[in-house]
């Protein structure tokens, strides 16, 4: 079967929803559902389906940012997730959505692609490098509870 990238639609939200699932699993497949139906109402955010056939077997996923760490330009377009099926890996459909991404960000008039991976995800890194991005800097966040506060006297 000929493997086709077209705009993510609502149509695809089941499967999509599953795919993101994968991706994120903080989210469980029905809330990514809910939350599809937010972004695509959305005009800086864009959505990819890799299919094999009928079938989906990958998506990517941006949106235009105010601004991203390590690009120069502002507003910039962010690569905010991708993924594909681990049976579908290295045949060159993650390169394809990302092209579709970057036709996508010059039609906005936009010249920059950001994105990022977790620090220890060594695969994403590899992948982000072989379809052209240029590691820019590493950062560790942190967070500091600060429980309820007592009125003061």
């Amino acid at each position: 079967m000929a493997r086709v990238i077209r705009q993510a639609t609502l149509a695809d939200r089941k499967h999509w929803a599953a795919m993101r699932f994968e991706l994120w699993p903080d989210a469980s497949a029905v809330e990514h559902a809910a939350d599809l139906t937010k972004w695509l109402k959305r005009a800086r955010f864009r959505a990819w389906i890799a299919l094999d056939g009928a079938q989906p077997v990958g998506f990517a996923e941006a949106y235009v940012r105010e601004f991203a760490n390590g690009c120069e330009g502002q507003p910039v377009a962010f690569l905010e997730g991708i993924w594909v099926q681990k049976a579908y890996r290295r045949q060159g459909i993650g390169k394809k959505l990302v092209k579709s991404v970057e036709q996508w960000t010059r039609r906005q008039g936009l010249k920059e692609l950001g994105s990022d991976a977790y620090l220890g995800d060594k695969l994403s890194h590899r992948s982000h490098r072989g379809w052209g991005f240029h590691e820019m800097e590493r950062v560790v966040y942190f967070r500091k509870p600060l429980g309820a506060s007592k009125p003061s006297r």
